[in-house]
């Protein structure tokens, strides 16, 4: 039997990458696609590494039809998408509103244009909690109103998110899976985040002050109404995050109808501050971090996490990383990186 091909767009990304693994071991077909503008071939090759087959890799903008349509043309027939590819900085987002409006929605709908020109149904869309905006009750479940975004890259994909609800009607099975906060590594040491300059994340600004390539770490803010003064996330393992795109995809495929919209939170259920993290951090690998409490950043919520019932009940998802866990897999990753750069 011929494998499944899974068209995976911004593959050589943080979560694509990862995402890519659990499908070629779960026996699927990853095309991937992604312009290495937020990202780096390093990752390509990680993932070579932990399955030992070469990712076919096709480099473009998902934001252009035109590309799009040669992949399908070219690499398909493809039996489902998956759509990484976004701008994802929600300070960037803050300073360069425009660019990410344009990038994240233009590629949705051209993604969806070419879909639906090659009879391809199933699409999995990475989304966001940031989608609930500051929410009035947590854990926050999937029934929660959406408020007003606190970036636009939250707009971003709150706008995308109602144009996969109306798109839906016209043929198309639809998952988004709502992340809350990926953190953490490959456990082969393989795989794992690589921000190009500053990091938007927490956690490799985490660990790339431990390293010694950054001269300290920012904590935004101490004066929040959380018990420790700090933000409150709810940090995911990204293999954990990966294998729900698996099961999201294997839902849609046990699907009888045609048309199919569903949304699931991708969270632990357990929020944890950013002080308890750096502590949790300095516990587990015992290196001392160096840090300093900065002003509030623009965008930021006070502190949200998942209720993941749905996603539980439904598609039989469970993590089964622990945060410590996260951390020791970031840190092997990080000590397998240059010193500079």
């Amino acid at each position: 039997m011929t494998q499944k091909r899974i068209l995976v767009t911004g593959g050589a990304g943080y979560i694509g990458a990862h995402t890519a693994v659990e499908l070629v071991q779960a026996g699927y077909e990853p095309v991937i696609v992604d312009d290495l503008s937020k990202s780096d071939p390093t990752l390509l090759n990680g993932i070579e590494k932990i399955t030992g087959q070469k990712p076919n890799f096709q480099k473009g903008d998902c934001t252009h039809y035109e590309f799009l349509s040669s992949v399908f043309k070219t690499q398909g027939p493809f039996s489902g998408v998956m759509h990484f590819a976004a701008y994802k900085s929600v300070g960037e987002s803050v300073q360069k509103p425009l660019e990410y409006f344009r990038n994240n929605i233009d590629s949705l709908i051209a993604v969806l244009e070419v879909m639906k020109e090659f009879g391809v149904r199933d699409f999995i869309f990475s989304s966001s909690c940031t989608v609930y905006g500051q929410p009035d009750q947590i854990p926050v479940n999937e029934s929660a109103p959406f408020k007003r975004a606190e970036s636009p890259y939250g707009a971003t994909k709150q706008m995308c998110e109602r144009i996969l609800e109306d798109a839906h009607t016209t043929g198309f099975r639809i998952i988004s899976l709502r992340y809350f906060n990926p953190i953490g590594a490959h456990p082969s040491a393989n795989l794992g985040e690589l921000p190009i300059g500053i990091p938007n994340n927490l956690g490799p600004y985490i660990t790339q002050t431990a390293a010694g390539k950054r001269e300290k770490l920012t904590v935004f803010g101490d004066d929040y109404a959380t018990p420790d003064g700090s933000c409150i996330r709810d940090f995911i393992h990204v293999v954990d995050l990966a294998l729900a795109h698996v099961k999201a995809l294997e839902y849609l495929e046990k699907q009888s109808g045609t048309n199919t919209y569903q949304v699931f939170n991708l969270g632990t259920g357990i929020g944890i501050s950013v002080l308890e993290l750096i502590t949790a951090f300095e516990k587990v690998t015992g290196v001392k971090l160096p840090y300093g409490i900065g002003p509030r950043r623009a965008g930021d919520i006070e502190k949200v996490y998942a209720d993941p019932t749905k996603v539980n009940t439904i598609l039989h998802w469970k993590t089964k990383f622990t945060i410590e866990e996260a951390l020791l897999h970031a840190w092997a990753w990080e000590k397998k990186l240059p010193a500079k750069g």
